[in-house]
């Protein structure tokens, strides 16, 4: 069932989304080569909690820790580790956090240091399909007019976008209908109304779409061994369009 959200309960959702725009930012000034990923869960806890919020991750379907750290090959839902990140490396930060009961969720993929020409393309090209999802996001269109969106921008630059894993809505819950994903045809899917929530997330790799999930029963990587970044925010629909309710630069 999907929930159209009051102003007021946009503004308390807005307010556990600025708890994870903040952590986000705290966590990638600490991002340096030679920094496990655990001392950036680490980061990531420490400021969550000194905003009287909790980390929406941690504990969820049993995930170990608070936010997810995933490195290079790795799409999504990597567990943070002893791993010393490498200059050269991307890294997927993606954070949650619950606030009077009201929660938020984003996601930003970083460099480490130096990365080639390709990873930073990458990133460009993630980061921009994300936004020109966002920009579907209005009353009386639809949720696969975000889809589209966002598989015409990577697919048109010669990347491709995962499938097995989508968007969601968001607000008293983590995830919450409807499903978002990020590819499909326009004009289909349910119609956006104002008061609805989602967060939006296209996970675009540099080979083929399909992943695979290891044996820890988190962490995704491509099947190919390309490369894969993720970008997220946080939308609100209102009356005269998307808000942006996770603000990360």
């Amino acid at each position: 069932m999907v929930i159209c959200r009051s102003k007021s309960e946009i503004a308390k959702i807005r307010r556990a989304c600025d708890v994870v725009s903040g952590v986000l930012a705290e966590v990638r000034r600490a991002v340096n080569p030679g920094r496990t990923t655990r001392e950036l869960d680490r980061v990531a806890e420490e400021y969550i909690i000194s905003k009287g919020a909790f980390p929406a991750f941690k504990g969820y379907r049993g995930y170990p820790a608070s936010i997810c750290t995933s490195v290079n090959q790795q799409v999504v839902h990597g567990i943070p580790s002893d791993y010393a990140l490498q200059a050269g490396d991307i890294l997927g930060i993606d954070a949650g956090a619950v606030l009077d009961g009201y929660y938020g969720d984003a996601a930003i993929t970083v460099p480490v240091g130096d990365i080639d020409g390709e990873l930073i393309n990458l990133l460009q090209i993630t980061r921009a399909a994300l936004m020109k999802g966002i920009d579907q996001a209005r009353p009386g269109r639809r949720v696969f007019d975000i889809s589209h969106a966002v598989q015409q921008h990577v697919e048109s630059n010669g990347y491709s976008v995962v499938r097995d894993f989508v968007g969601h809505g968001i607000g008293t819950h983590l995830h919450e209908d409807p499903q978002v994903p990020n590819y499909g045809e326009p004009g289909k899917g349910k119609r956006l109304v104002e008061g609805m929530v989602l967060a939006i997330e296209p996970m675009v790799n540099t080979k083929g779409f399909e992943v695979k999930t290891l044996s820890d029963n988190w962490t995704v990587i491509t099947a190919d061994g390309g490369y894969s970044a993720h970008f997220e925010h946080s939308v609100a629909i209102l009356s005269d369009g998307p808000a942006i309710l996770t603000e990360w630069d």
